[in-house]
């Protein structure tokens, strides 16, 4: 095997073994009865993972018998593609607008509300759920339907819980074929979790309201929609995704969850701001570039940086990058210093922490329009 080979196979190894640990974690949690919140959130990166090792272990072995069911291949597929957010390049903005617009809230719509018998009691009932921990939303009924990667009508119909366990069931048979494991290991976020920092009773709220209150104000739900999930993804890993790690080491997989929601949040508000100006106020729009216009955050953009991106997305190597310098030993396989000349991984880290403290800040500060 050479570096490239190295590279895939080791971070393909890091991610099965988290999961391995994380399913462990999840089994014994504290807060057992919030796991279902916590699997909305870290659904999406779950499929990257299956989708990104499966392409690259059909690509070395075209013979390989199918491991995923046509039906889990579409749903991870779908889950995956959900966290390029605007920088999806079948939806782009518009799509994604109008997959929330058409589809998402119309089927909340449909099972939740214009339920209740007597009439005049319509106007209690609600569509829209938002998840917390520490009195931050990590993630909303709308945005797990999003991330799931399940039509929303099939995910929210009575009855639909063991079709949804059957293909996670799926992904943990997939996974221990990596090599994951549940006896062995470090301990993940999970083992962390505060029972009492959870919202201890869900809030619900009826979504159109809600969405004219927020962010950019009563003009632009369907934007809102999208940023509300853009929120829920940073709250997730600036409070809670790094619980319990060791400052001093580079755990791949956290670290890779938290640098790839910063830099698909930090572009698809680039994006925002780019393509849509005469959607935005103006108090928006100061807010987008505040975020954007940072230092760590115009280093972790910068457009000769993308193909390190790229590399944690997909595992290979950009074809340009010089072998020689990888070291599969490093944090990162070395790559830090060949994208970010004047950083080492240690500072590197710190300097994503910070980009990711200070996107989450002022989206919060953003959010109560």
């Amino acid at each position: 095997m050479g570096v490239q080979d190295d590279v895939v196979a080791l971070g393909i190894k890091s991610d099965a073994a988290y999961v391995g640990r994380f399913g462990r974690d999840l089994g014994e949690s504290r807060a057992a009865e919030h796991n279902g919140t916590i699997m909305f959130c870290l659904a999406p990166y779950l499929s990257l993972f299956v989708y990104e090792s499966y392409s690259k272990l059909k690509r070395i072995d075209p013979t390989l018998p199918a491991l995923l069911s046509a039906d889990a291949e579409a749903i991870v597929a779908r889950s995956r593609h959900s966290l390029k957010l605007f920088e999806d390049n079948r939806r782009g903005i518009e799509g994604q607008l109008t997959y929330f617009r058409d589809e998402i809230s119309p089927a909340h719509t449909d099972r939740f509300l214009n339920n209740t018998w007597l009439k005049a009691a319509r106007f209690l009932e609600t569509d829209l759920g938002l998840y917390s921990y520490d009195g931050r939303i990590i993630s909303t009924t709308h945005a797990a339907t999003f991330h799931m990667g399940f039509d929303p009508v099939e995910m929210l119909k009575e009855g639909s819980g063991p079709e949804l366990q059957a293909i996670y069931e799926e992904y943990g048979r997939y996974f221990g074929r990596l090599g994951a494991r549940t006896d062995s290991g470090a301990k993940t976020f999970v083992s962390q979790l505060d029972p009492m920092r959870f919202d201890q009773r869900r809030n619900d709220v009826r979504s159109t309201k809600y969405y004219g209150q927020v962010f950019n104000g009563k003009g632009t739900p369907d934007i809102n929609r999208l940023l509300m999930v853009f929120r829920g993804m940073m709250n997730f890993v600036d409070s809670v995704v790094a619980l319990g790690t060791d400052a001093n080491e580079v755990e791949y997989t956290v670290f890779k969850i938290r640098f790839l929601t910063l830099y698909q949040v930090l572009g698809s508000l680039q994006m925002l701001h780019d393509e849509r100006p005469g959607d935005l106020t103006a108090r928006s729009t100061t807010l987008i570039e505040k975020i954007a216009g940072t230092s760590s955050a115009s280093l972790i953009m910068d457009r000769s940086a993308k193909p390190f991106r790229n590399t944690l997305m997909h595992y290979n190597l950009d074809s340009r990058v010089d072998l020689a310098r990888v070291d599969v030993t490093q944090p990162l396989f070395g790559l830090v210093p060949i994208y970010f000349p004047s950083h080492d991984a240690a500072s590197f880290v710190e300097a994503v922490d910070f980009c990711i403290e200070e996107t989450t800040s002022v989206m919060e500060e953003w959010a109560t329009a």
